[in-house]
């Protein structure tokens, strides 16, 4: 079994890729891959939408006769990215304490 990506987790990973380097389609889609199910076909809409956003500029690259489009990430991106990483920490944190069972309430409390 595995997690469905929530709402902005697509655009989290891209962000995140691309804070380490520039990249072009099939590679940034290789990297999410490794959290997530997803196709080129799924990820372009997230690369124009980021881009529309300003969170990301595109320039292409000859390479074997064709053009690579390569995105980098803007400040904006950046911003964005860091945002992204202080929602996930609060998000993790409450997710483990669930899943180790340090809940608050309940019925061990009543009983106590």
């Amino acid at each position: 079994m595995s997690f469905q990506p929530v709402s902005g987790m697509l655009d989290a990973c891209v962000l995140a890729v691309l804070s380490r380097e520039d990249a072009y389609g099939y590679i940034l889609t290789q990297n999410v891959k490794e959290a997530f199910e997803v196709s080129e076909s799924t990820l372009y809409p997230v690369l124009r939408r980021l881009e529309r956003d300003d969170c990301l500029s595109a320039y292409d690259v000859p390479y074997q006769g064709r053009n690579r489009r390569y995105y980098r990430i803007t400040a904006k991106g950046k911003d964005r990215f860091i945002s992204y990483v202080d929602s996930w920490d609060d998000y993790k944190r409450k997710i483990d304490r669930i899943f180790s069972g340090n809940m608050l309430g309940g019925a061990a409390d009543v009983q106590n």
